[in-house]
């Protein structure tokens, strides 16, 4: 699945995270970016058994990765660039909708479904969906299923300290309210991802996150 080349190009841009070594770099980059498409174009393959409705929606592998520039507007740390990628199986756009994804990083591999950094539109629709429908939203975070495979539970990149301005400060809706992007995470280690066999772990991961794909449709 990830080539051993690509988790130690990853590891050498963490090292040396600076425009001149990507340039001085490009081929191990392009190595690594046919990489991820292949990971894309498989989980696609299988997407059938995971989530039917996925399997049956048309995509574009080379926009199924984040990309390594970071906007400043999503910047995280000094970096010019993501030290982690993320390969999606969405059926719209990583920043709109939420989807399934591998993130492959050394030493913080995990997959799971979410969308962790929505544009401003997604997120007034995750939090309008918040509201008109809690109890969906806890069934699927306190079903044994979703709760053996992840057991961080429905998780966020950035929290606000206090619940968004026009909603009320319920007890029980205030921590996903407060959620900048939510999803969840099962960790992976690096050395399973090394193996094509963890195709069968993937898509186990992927259908216990399902329901928090389907709820958001």
């Amino acid at each position: 699945m990830v080539e051993p080349e690509t988790f130690t190009f990853l590891a050498d841009l963490a090292a040396n995270n600076r425009k001149a070594w990507m340039d001085a770099n490009r081929e191990d980059r392009d190595d690594a970016l046919r990489n991820f498409t292949g990971m894309a174009i498989t989980l696609y393959d299988y997407a059938d058994r995971f989530d039917p409705y996925m399997a049956e929606t048309k995509f574009n592998p080379r926009q199924s990765y984040s990309k390594f520039f970071q906007e400043p507007r999503d910047r995280v740390g000094p970096g010019l660039y993501r030290t982690g990628v993320d390969v999606f199986v969405n059926a719209g756009q990583p920043t709109e909708n939420v989807g399934y994804y591998l993130h492959i990083e050394p030493g913080n591999c995990h997959a799971g479904a979410g969308l962790f950094h929505p544009s401003k539109t997604a997120l007034a629709r995750l939090r309008t969906r918040f509201v008109d429908d809690l109890r969906g939203l806890t069934d699927i975070a306190t079903d044994p299923d979703f709760i053996e495979t992840f057991p961080e539970g429905i998780v966020t990149r950035k929290a606000l300290r206090t619940v968004p301005e026009g909603y009320e400060n319920d007890a029980v809706a205030a921590p996903y309210l407060k959620m900048v992007g939510l999803g969840c995470r099962k960790d992976l280690p690096d050395a399973l991802l090394l193996d094509d066999d963890v195709i069968d772990v993937l898509i186990e991961t992927f259908r216990c996150s399902s329901p928090l794909v389907r709820f958001f449709d």
